[in-house]
C-alpha cells in the first residue's frame, strides 16, 4: 500500500509542473501523431499473479486542443473489476479471488479535449472480449464487456516536446458485460460497476 501511495503522490507531483503543453499549428514543435504506452506496464514485474499486460497507444491530434487515441491492449485478472486494485484491501484477498482468471482482448477509442494549458479531459470506450480460464488452466467460457474510462489529467511536454507524461485520475464503469460463468458471477456481484479515484499514467513519443 505504501508504494502504491508513493506513486500517486509522485504522479500528483508531475501533473503540477508548470508547462505550456496546449498544441497550436503555429508551434514549430508541432506534431500530430503520437505513439505510447502506459506505467501500467510494470506491473508484469510483479512476482506472483502478473496481468501480463500488453498496450500501444496510436495517437493523431485533430486540433492542438481534440485529439484521439486507439489503444490496443490484452491482460488478464483474477479479482473482480470492482475492487479498486490500489485502495481496497479486498484486491487481493484469496476469499474475493476468481476460481481461476479473466483474460481480455480490448481495442479503446479515446477522445481527449484540452482546456487550458495541458489540463484535459478524455472520455475512453473499450469494447472487450474475454475468455474465462478455472484453475486447472482449462478455458470454460467466453463472454463480452464494455469498459468505459473517464479521465481528468494534465499533458506535459520534455525533452523539447519529443516525449510527454499524462499523470491522471479516473472513473472506470463497466457499462455493459455478459453473464460470467458460475463461481466468477457470484464474486463478481458484490462490487460496483463504478470504481472512483483510479490513477493513471501515461507516456508518449512525439512522431
Amino acid at each position: 500500500m505504501q508504494k502504491n501511495l508513493l506513486f500517486l503522490s509522485l504522479a500528483l507531483t508531475a501533473s503540477t509542473l508548470q508547462a505550456k503543453a496546449q498544441y497550436t499549428e503555429a508551434d514549430s514543435t508541432y506534431k500530430r501523431w503520437f505513439v505510447g504506452s502506459t506505467i501500467f506496464l510494470l506491473g508484469n514485474l510483479a512476482p506472483t499473479n502478473p496481468p501480463d499486460f500488453v498496450q500501444l497507444n496510436f495517437g493523431y491530434r485533430i486540433t492542438g486542443k481534440d485529439v484521439i487515441t486507439l489503444e490496443p491492449k490484452t491482460w488478464k485478472y483474477a479479482w473482480p473489476n470492482g475492487i479498486h486494485p490500489f485502495f481496497n484491501q479486498a484486491y487481493g484477498k484469496l476469499e474475493e479471488e476468481f476460481p481461476g482468471y479473466v483474460r481480455e482482448y480490448g481495442l479503446s477509442v479515446t477522445y481527449q479535449r484540452f482546456f487550458w494549458k495541458g489540463l484535459y479531459t478524455e472520455l475512453n470506450v473499450m469494447p472487450t472480449f474475454q475468455t474465462f480460464t478455472n484453475k486447472e488452466g482449462k478455458r470454460i467460457d467466453d463472454g463480452f464487456q464494455i469498459f468505459n474510462t473517464y479521465r481528468a489529467g494534465y499533458h506535459v511536454k520534455l525533452f523539447k516536446d519529443r516525449f510527454f507524461i499524462q499523470p491522471s485520475v479516473a472513473i472506470t464503469h463497466r457499462a455493459y458485460h455478459t453473464r460470467m460463468p458460475d463461481g466468477f458471477k457470484q464474486l463478481d456481484d458484490k462490487w460496483p460497476k463504478f470504481v472512483l479515484g483510479e490513477p493513471g499514467f501515461h507516456f508518449g513519443f512525439n512522431l
